[in-house]
């Protein structure tokens, strides 16, 4: 008999079983008995029946496994059940171990509880016969089945006495870990909580040594990095508690408003009379761990309220909170993978960030703990830093580039330009025939969405045994080979594109046929890419990239994919190499460049709100926007909005917003406000004409159902003012947001970023490397061999001829320099050196009246002739006109003669202002000696002050959290972080500018939630 036919009487015995069983997949089927969906990863045994969509065709009736044995046990005694499940069930083999114990239990339980169902039929004597030939297979059977379950027992016996004996006194007890989440919350400073992990995991609670657990310590600790699912949501963990505890639901409800669902639980489990806390706390890690893994299989409520009543008794009221904090994945010690992997080691978080395996990541650096420390750059440890097949590798990420200037000066090297694709970030690794597919945060991703390029990147990559890209998933025209919107990958999406197709695009290599890439310059990445891959048209493609030496010439690029509606650029610099988790790419939109001018915003006005979560719990920190419909006289929703207050705006917003308490209640809506039930708020305006008018800005005007005014909506909303000068009938209605949102991209107003273009090349020319380092063999190879200039057959921006001079030409010029031109043009009498004389003298006054508030002894003599020489290069600075290196150009006119009245030195006076540490030399004196001219108190480490800055001014726009907890910890949290606009348009207008406007966004770790400042 041949493979094939071997293969087809195999594939029609296993159809031929009467029941299946596997992990469910996606989470999205429902069980035929409960009707209550199976969830994802959970197991679930279906019973085959007749489709109803096709004549005499099986499908699978999905259960929960103890769904299906009570249908077993309704059913008559001669309908088919499992008799053994090896030889009824589909996929039996393709279980573990574990997973084929829990349906042979249920299997046992069953027969022990309805003999008469699992008894056989009494056979009549012309079947005796047949009858006794399969007797002895039934035998076998059931010999084989005891064996499994007496392996099974034994091998959990062996578990239990394993388990045991890592149990010590004191390291492992469940309070210890309570102790140190305390220790880790109370501090601030990045340095001061790993310090608290790292002596723990040395020196134990006793001091002779840690004797515990420390894989298990590291997985409880992060409960976010390695997630079980158990599908308990605050008001799902309250409604069970209430049954539990007997207590009210509904003050339990009350009290969640605060924020924090495991003190309410606490709280009132102090106060219940039907189970009352422990007095100490009895429970380890490992019964808690336990109970954790034996939770997340629990899909019925009844079972989850029995499995909670279990561990009651040996709970005090903080280890249940603690304990529900580890349900929520958020254990409240503003902590993460850095802190506690650098703790366990130097080298630990950064091997975590290659392979987010955290087990296998601890286990590989034990034995470090008891050699003696080593540099991070020893070979022993880069042995261990490294990205292995199948594994997700944390992706590289991009800071927000807010002009040419920047993108320049971080990449003096060159860059390549990368069309931002507006699509689904997908991390494809292949291993033979094997295919996984990652998202952004390292999750599978859904197959709908890449079942169909097994197939293409076989073809795509015809010598590549393993591989891992990084790529882009979206929607591609198969007509104009143009990327369709975002969104439109969805299931339900895809049938409204019949005429496009599922598209990825590669743009960049981390592996290749057992080659790690990552230390690999950029160039030479893209050079692998190109050699190695066979673009497939709609299917597998190439990312579009430019390489960019010229400013001028990153303008033109930057112009072209915002004229064609695209998100914008990614920046890569040519040498760079792939750092996992690190923000070194950037990324242009149009909301970035010149401070946000560029944005889409429109003035709204706040309808509703919503109670805030973690250190906002309890206030009203995200809000509900809208418009006016004239027409139909209705108050329609736009966006919700949670960023752009600082903490004392948001104090004043309690008490300033006249708010109604509705409590998401769909009917309590009054008849004014048309809200979909996903847009609900917790409070609504007693009265919308008298709610104040917000200024919001985002990215772009978008199309989401979930909103009423026309499915309008905002995309990536924050609020960037106050329009104390505007009221109801001034804001935005709805026909002028119709208009908004029809507005073509190539109507955006672009003379900003071309202004900037005479600064930005005199910065260019002062960060030129020398000859020999731009002309090293590797970089005039990769000139002559790569060009990227002509595009690949990717979806291509159609290049438009431009003339930059001519654009620059066209550009309208201001109203405040044409008078300044006009004055300019009166007074051509008077000569350029009597101007320069008179700017110089000018200075020389502000200087001379800032000096007289330091006292001479509060500096040392080298420090005052450092302060005496900044102060000269200030006076040249602006007697000379200059603009200097800002990212946006600073007028210098503001200092001219006929600004007499204007007082420099006192518009910063109160502030006590750091720099930020990304400031580089040159633009660090720069930043320095105008704050000296505005009057401005600089905090730094080296002169003497305390650090108790009021504001930090950064050059970027977004800070992630590892920046954040790194450098930034010394800071006080009260302070204001502002990009250095807010330092030049102080400057540029005399007087101090609002520092929402110009705030810098934290993200991450630092607070609970995105916001702007703290």
């Amino acid at each position: 008999m041949s493979s094939d036919e071997e293969d087809q009487q195999q594939q029609q015995q296993e159809e031929e079983k009467p029941f299946a069983v596997e992990r469910a997949k996606t989470g999205r089927a429902k069980c035929k008995k409960c009707k209550c969906p199976i969830e994802k990863g959970e197991i679930r045994i279906a019973k085959y029946v007749t489709s109803f969509f096709s004549d005499g065709k099986l499908m699978p009736a999905w259960h929960h496994v103890t769904c299906l044995f009570d249908v077993f046990a309704k059913q008559r005694a001669t309908t088919k059940k499992i008799d053994d499940p090896a030889e009824d069930v589909k996929g039996w083999e393709q279980l573990s171990d574990d997973d084929r114990k829990v349906i042979l239990d249920k299997l046992e339980a069953f027969e022990k509880s309805f003999p008469a169902k699992g008894a056989k039929k009494t056979t009549s004597p012309g079947k005796a016969a047949s009858s006794s030939n399969s007797s002895g297979k039934t035998v076998k059977k059931n010999l084989d089945r005891k064996k499994v379950e007496t392996d099974d027992k034994e091998k959990d016996k062996e578990k239990d006495k394993e388990r045991k004996s890592k149990i010590p006194s004191k390291d492992d007890s469940f309070r210890e870990f309570r102790r140190i989440c305390s220790n880790v919350a109370d501090v601030d400073a990045y340095t001061d909580k790993t310090a608290i992990i790292k002596r723990m995991f040395t020196k134990g609670s006793l001091g002779d040594g840690f004797k515990g657990d420390i894989v298990l310590w590291c997985k409880l600790l992060l409960p976010g990095a390695v997630k079980r699912i158990y599908n308990l949501q605050s008001k799902q963990l309250i409604k069970l508690f209430a049954r539990l505890l007997l207590q009210d639901e509904d003050a339990m409800l009350e009290h969640l408003e605060q924020g924090d669902v495991a003190e309410t639980i606490s709280v009132f489990f102090e106060n219940s009379a039907a189970v009352s806390p422990c007095a100490a706390s009895v429970l380890t890690i490992q019964d808690v761990d336990l109970f954790l893994e034996n939770l997340s299989r629990l899909t019925k409520e009844e079972e989850q309220i029995q499995h909670f009543r279990s561990i009651l008794d040996k709970c005090t009221a903080n280890d249940l909170k603690m304990i529900v904090r580890l349900i929520k994945h958020d254990l409240r010690i503003n902590a993460g993978p850095k802190h506690i992997l650098e703790g366990l080691h130097a080298d630990a978080y950064k091997a975590f960030q290659m392979s987010r395996d955290l087990e296998a990541v601890v286990r590989r650096f034990l034995p470090n703990l008891e050699d003696k420390p080593h540099a991070s750059s020893s070979p022993l440890s880069r042995k261990k830093v490294a990205i292995s097949l199948m594994t997700p590798v944390l992706p590289m990420l991009a800071e927000a580039c807010t002009s040419v200037e920047m993108a320049m000066r971080k990449c003096p090297n060159g860059m390549l330009s990368e069309v931002k694709y507006d699509g689904e970030r997908v991390q494809v690794h292949k291993c033979g025939n094997d295919f996984r597919y990652f998202s952004r945060s390292l999750k599978p991703v859904l197959p709908h969405k890449v079942n169909l390029f097994k197939d293409y990147i076989v073809q795509a990559f015809p010598d590549g045994d393993d591989l891992i890209l990084d790529s882009e998933v979206l929607m591609v025209d198969n007509e104009t080979g143009q990327p369709l919107p975002f969104g439109t990958l969805g299931i339900h999406k895809k049938a409204e594109f019949k005429n496009a197709n599922v598209c990825l695009f590669v743009f960049d290599c981390l592996y290749y046929n057992s080659e790690i890439l990552i230390d690999k310059s950029m160039l030479e990445r893209r050079n692998i890419l190109k050699d190695r891959m066979t673009e497939i048209p709609n299917r597998i493609m190439l990312s579009e990239v430019h390489e960019v030496h010229d400013p001028r010439d990153l303008a033109e690029r930057i112009v072209q994919v915002l004229k064609l509606g695209l998100e914008g650029l990614v920046l890569k610099d040519i040498d760079s190499k792939y750092e996992p988790g690190k923000r070194h790419w950037l990324k242009v939109k149009k909301d970035y460049l010149c401070g946000g001018a560029m944005a889409d915003s429109a003035d709204l006005v706040v309808l509703g709100a919503w109670y805030g979560t973690g250190n906002k719990g309890g206030i009203l920190s995200v809000f509900l926007m809208g418009c006016y419909d004239e027409r139909h006289g209705k108050w329609l929703t736009v966006t919700k909005v949670h960023t752009g207050h600082d903490d004392a705006t948001l104090a004043l917003l309690q008490d300033q917003l006249d708010m109604v308490k509705i409590g998401k209640d769909a009917e309590k809506l009054p008849s004014w406000l048309l809200a979909k039930k996903p847009m609900v708020p917790d409070f609504v305006a007693r009265d919308p004409k008298k709610q104040p008018v917000w200024e919001i800005t985002g990215a772009e005007f978008t199309n989401q159902g979930v909103h009423t005014a026309d499915g309008i909506s905002i995309r990536f909303p924050r609020v960037t003012r106050i329009r104390h000068d505007k009221d109801w009938s001034t804001a935005t209605t709805l026909n002028e947001l119709r208009r908004l949102f029809q507005k073509k991209p190539e109507s955006a107003d672009f003379d900003r970023l071309f202004g900037t273009l005479a600064d930005v090349k005199d910065v260019s020319k002062r960060k030129k490397l020398p000859d020999s380092a731009n002309t090293s063999p590797r970089k005039n190879e990769s000139v002559k061999t790569a060009s990227w200039d002509a595009p690949s057959t990717s979806s291509k921006v159609k290049e438009e001829p431009m003339d930059v001079k001519k654009e620059v030409k066209r550009i309208p010029l201001s109203e405040e320099t044409r008078k300044r031109q006009k004055g300019d043009e009166c007074d051509d009498g008077s000569s350029d050196k009597v101007r320069s004389e008179k700017k110089k003298a000018k200075v020389k006054r502000d200087i001379k009246d800032e000096m007289k508030d330091f006292p001479s002894t509060r500096f040392k003599k080298e420090e005052r002739s450092e302060i005496k020489r900044e102060r000269e290069d200030c006076i040249d600075h602006f007697a000379s006109g200059t603009e200097g290196s800002f990212e946006s150009s600073f007028d210098a006119s503001v200092f001219d003669s006929d600004t007499e009245d204007i007082k420099y030195n006192n518009v910063l006076q109160d502030m006590r202002v750091s720099l930020a540490p990304d400031f580089d030399t040159s633009r660090r004196k720069d930043a320095r000696r105008m704050l000296k001219t505005l009057g401005a108190t600089i905090v730094t480490p080296t002169n003497g002050h305390d650090l108790t800055a009021t504001h930090v001014i950064h050059t970027r726009a977004e800070i992630p959290s590892s920046a954040v907890l790194g450098d930034f910890t010394d800071f006080p949290r009260t302070a204001k972080h502002v990009n250095v606009s807010w330092l030049e348009e102080t400057a540029a207008r005399s007087r101090r500018q609002n520092e929402v406007r110009h705030a810098v966004q934290l993200t991450g770790d630092y607070c609970d939630c995105p916001c702007t400042h703290r």
